[in-house]
């Protein structure tokens, strides 16, 4: 790949893994360089214990030291660490899209209040071993974050500072979603591609090609999946069916952000068939995701060019399948949970690991007329992924909770490209000189790196937490 000759006597920039490797959560990557310290994303661990504790450990520089970050979108482990980085005394822009921007105020201002609690909790109640139990971080760390926030233009190249670019490209994942091209002041680049869309998601367009660069990050979430998505629509259909017929209640855990927009859409058109009856009320019980809801509302009636064409044509219609009734407060929240008859109600978090959908399944789960529909990728040691691989108990505040409603695992609802998509959307560049598997767990991204060095002759690599490797 033809570039700049490097200023005389700079050496290469050093990469560092320190998050989002072996494990689908966390993402952080900081690329050092002579005049720069530059973070690509900044996310949260989440999943197993382990996992979570890492959140409080420091990281290998002070944060006053970093430059810049950039988030490629608003998911909570690519930009959820971002208070704690403010707290510690980042004080550099926060470069992403002006849709992620948006969405990410609302997902830090929800995981901040979700923290604050959990410490209130844990105080009053003597679980913590810490003595007094606190949050990774507040709503004042939140106020001062969104502070640091400096939307840039996708599409277009800015600079940094003195040497140092970046240019954003659609995503495809989620609503703002980029993969980020970082050019270094020696003229080498290097390219992360956050999360990437599928090609098949029924309202963003397909993530724009990759064009190359010297190093690449890419995702592996699905590194050793297929998904098939038409397969997927009349399993989420059938169970839906089987359920409403038997007078239950479907429970959809949904990230609050997309995944709760692709349900809704979805459901429309089972509205639209007949499958969903019209009797059958809808429930949207997460105020973070009708807050995520408002951004993709405003998308729809500005017709983003994210946007497939024919779903900004059709305005809000694309995700509302009517009634759909919204619970804000927590006494609607209670009152859905006090309800009967045949029902849907999706809620999040996405993976069960807190949040309202937790109440919801605390009462539907023991019933065998109900049932649970997970949509997307479930991590080890949440909830959700307990439920996919067959529990019989779920423990939730406090006590186990019988499961003998219908589980059903519908994954390929997810935001994420597959396999082949993510192979054919690396097949038209130019080879980096090394691809780094990062954002999967072991097993998945193992195999993708197997299929990149068999397929495309890549060189192909699955990092450890914590190491460094020149940018070359």
């Amino acid at each position: 790949m033809s570039r700049s000759a490097p200023p005389p006597g700079s050496r290469p920039a050093l990469l560092r893994f320190l998050g989002g490797v072996r494990t689908v959560t966390g993402s952080k990557f900081l690329i050092e360089s002579d005049h720069a310290r530059i973070l690509v994303d900044c996310g949260l661990f989440q999943g197993v214990a382990d996992l979570r504790r890492r959140n409080w450990d420091k990281l290998p520089c002070d944060a006053r030291d970093i430059h810049a970050v950039v988030v490629t979108h608003a998911h909570l482990d690519h930009c959820g660490y971002l208070p704690r980085l403010v707290r510690h005394g980042f004080r550099g822009p926060i470069l992403t899209s002006a849709a992620t921007a948006r969405l990410a105020e609302i997902v830090l201002r929800d995981s901040a209040r979700l923290q604050m609690e959990a410490a209130e909790h844990a105080n009053h109640h003597g679980w913590s071993k810490h003595r007094p139990a606190r949050p990774l971080y507040d709503d004042d760390d939140v106020d001062r974050t969104v502070e640091f926030f400096d939307p840039v233009p996708v599409g277009s190249e800015i600079e940094i500072m003195a040497g140092t670019g970046l240019a954003l490209h659609h995503g495809g994942h989620i609503l703002g979603s980029a993969w980020a091209r970082l050019t270094l002041e020696d003229g080498h680049s290097l390219a992360v591609s956050g999360d990437l869309g599928r090609p098949g998601h029924p309202l963003l367009l397909p993530p724009e090609p990759f064009s190359g660069a010297d190093v690449l990050l890419v995702e592996s979430t699905y590194g050793n999946r297929r998904h098939d998505h038409e397969s997927a629509r009349r399993a989420f259909a059938s169970v839906l069916a089987r359920a409403l017929s038997r007078g239950g209640t479907v429970v959809i855990p949904a990230f609050a952000i997309d995944r709760t927009e692709v349900v809704l859409h979805e459901l429309a058109g089972l509205r639209g068939d007949g499958t969903l009856p019209r009797h059958v009320p809808v429930y949207v019980d997460s105020p973070m995701a009708l807050a995520a809801l408002d951004v993709y509302r405003d998308a729809l009636r500005s017709r983003s060019p994210e946007l497939r064409p024919e779903i900004a044509a059709g305005g809000e219609a694309a995700i509302s399948p009517e009634p759909f009734l919204a619970a804000r407060t927590v006494q609607e929240s209670i009152d859905i949970n006090h309800s009967t008859g045949p029902a849907v109600i999706v809620s999040s978090a996405g993976m069960a690991t807190g949040g309202r959908v937790l109440h919801h399944l605390h009462r539907i789960l023991p019933d065998p007329r109900n049932a649970v529909v997970i949509v997307g990728f479930a991590a080890e040691g949440t909830r959700a992924r307990d439920l996919v691989d067959g529990a019989r108990t779920l423990k939730m505040f406090g006590e186990y909770v019988p499961v003998r409603a219908e589980v059903a695992d519908v994954p390929h609802f997810s935001a994420h490209a597959d396999a082949d998509q993510i192979i054919d959307w690396l097949r038209a560049a130019p080879p980096p000189h090394t691809t780094y598997l990062v954002h999967g767990e072991e097993t998945a991204a193992e195999t993708l790196r197997e299929r990149i060095d068999h397929e495309l002759g890549w060189t192909a690599v699955v990092p450890r937490s914590g190491e460094a490797v020149l940018v070359r």
